[in-house]
């Protein structure tokens, strides 16, 4: 069987990554394609616990180390029980953040060793990397704006209640990345209209991936 297509979706906070994997699944779906959406930290049993800890900022006094390590524990169980699984049925995952979180959240902000978050890296993704990663980028006031709409009167969690400053420059760093990996990494404009920024991703799916109906099967033949 044919391996799964992996897709992720990164930006900083109020970007639309989880509207846009929504979106993306359904469009797919239109096509027969059988998707797994998915989220990080989070995707798994023990990841959604992970996330918790993490999300609620119980972990923050410990570092940006220590957190780049719980995140590659969540990670590593997200692979074992979700992403790599659903690849090998031959289905797409489509991810709402995944390692370059870790990359801009905790290596660039946080300053954590690349050579740590390498390491965790090569320890928890190995092979298993993305086939095509999109950027959602926006100004950080607008992201701000948009996540603090989204929350409502709830608290904001562990990286929203960062600063402004945080904030710009992580939207410099996914920028940077996106740069750095033109080949596996787009940039989409996240300033748009929810449809039209659909439409935009699905353009860069179709142009990269080639997404198509898969083949029938013998029973679907009725043979």
């Amino acid at each position: 069987m044919t391996r799964g297509k992996f897709i992720t979706f990164e930006g900083g906070e109020g970007t639309g990554k989880s509207t846009q994997a929504k979106l993306l699944v359904e469009r797919l779906k239109t096509l027969g394609i059988t998707s797994v959406l998915t989220r990080e930290p989070g995707g798994s049993t023990v990841a959604e616990i992970i996330r918790h800890v993490i999300l609620s900022g119980a972990a923050k006094p410990l570092g940006a180390e220590a957190e780049a390590m719980l995140f590659a524990a969540a990670r590593d169980d997200h692979l074992t029980q979700t992403i790599r699984p659903a690849l090998e049925r031959g289905e797409w995952v489509i991810c709402d953040r995944f390692s370059d979180s870790t990359r801009v959240y905790q290596g660039v902000l946080g300053q954590v060793d690349p050579r740590l978050i390498n390491r965790l890296e090569k320890i928890t993704v190995g092979d298993t990397k993305p086939d095509l990663t999109l950027v959602l980028d926006v100004s950080a006031t607008i992201g701000l704006a948009r996540a603090k709409s989204r929350r409502g009167a709830a608290e904001s969690d562990r990286f929203e209640s960062e600063d402004f400053a945080f904030h710009d420059r992580l939207r410099e760093a996914y920028r940077q990345l996106a740069i750095s990996e033109p080949d596996r990494c787009v940039l989409v404009d996240a300033g748009q209209t929810p449809d039209k920024m659909a439409n935009d991703i699905w353009a860069v799916v179709s142009r990269k991936l080639h997404p198509t109906m898969p083949p029938l099967e013998v029973e679907d033949l009725g043979r």
